[in-house]
């Protein structure tokens, strides 16, 4: 039995890019989103897109802990995981002097782009140890690793998630299982919405879905720890 690709967040940008990727290569796909309507849409598209495509699709909003036990519950359920990709996030601008005085934007970043990672994980990991092997993917963003104006909380949450990838490869190396930090650029995504630039100043979510698959297609012999893709043109 072919095990389960987990792509969190797959109903837009690169998180539906990577669902197409992974189930035009045949793999079996595990997914969840806050709305149902748009997981019913990417079940039709990729009903259409993809024959004999397996999708599975679970409601959740990750950043609440009750909503990760059920999804990862609902992910054990299906079988043995070949891939994690947590790709769950979100994006609020602003300086940290401008933000709530009572930290709320903080701890939405980071129950959002960091804890849901970190939750989902912690689950599934005794299963990727019991077969000792597997590949774990963190998509993170060059605000990682670069401060930047108007980064605020998001940036704090980004450089923490890059962080916990960091020490999940150090920890994991022996057990044979890969870890790799995805650090995209600018992607053309709905985060981007309302901006005046053309399309080509972004890179493309498929562009990240691909080199996010080579870097699992490699022999296990070979892990990329972390994977940078920035618009030829550089950042905006």
């Amino acid at each position: 039995m072919q095990k389960n690709i987990v792509i969190t967040g797959g109903t837009k940008g690169i998180g539906r890019a990577l669902v197409f990727r992974f189930l035009r290569a045949g793999y079996p796909v595990i997914t969840c989103a806050r709305s149902a309507a748009d997981l019913a849409a990417l079940h039709a598209a990729a009903t259409e897109l993809v024959p004999g495509a397996v999708l599975h699709t679970h409601t959740a909003d990750l950043s609440e802990p009750a909503d990760t036990r059920r999804f990862t519950g609902f992910v054990r359920e299906l079988g043995p995981v070949a891939v994690l990709i947590n790709n769950t996030g979100a994006f609020i601008p602003g300086r940290l002097q401008d933000e709530p005085q009572d930290g709320s934007q903080l701890r939405r970043m980071l129950a959002v782009n960091l804890l849901s990672a970190y939750d989902v994980t912690q689950a599934l990991l005794p299963g990727l140890l019991a077969q000792g092997e597997g590949h774990i993917f963190t998509m993170c963003s060059t605000a990682s690793t670069t401060a930047y104006p108007n980064g605020g909380s998001y940036g704090i949450a980004k450089h923490a998630l890059l962080g916990f990838s960091k020490n999940l490869r150090e920890e994991l190396k022996e057990a044979g299982i890969r870890v790799t930090a995805v650090l995209p650029g600018p992607t053309l995504t709905a985060s981007w919405e309302g901006v005046e630039l053309p399309a080509e100043r972004f890179i493309k979510a498929e562009d990240v879905a691909d080199a996010v698959f080579g870097v699992f297609s490699l022999s296990s012999q070979a892990v990329v720890e972390e994977l940078l893709i920035r618009p030829q043109l550089g950042d905006l």
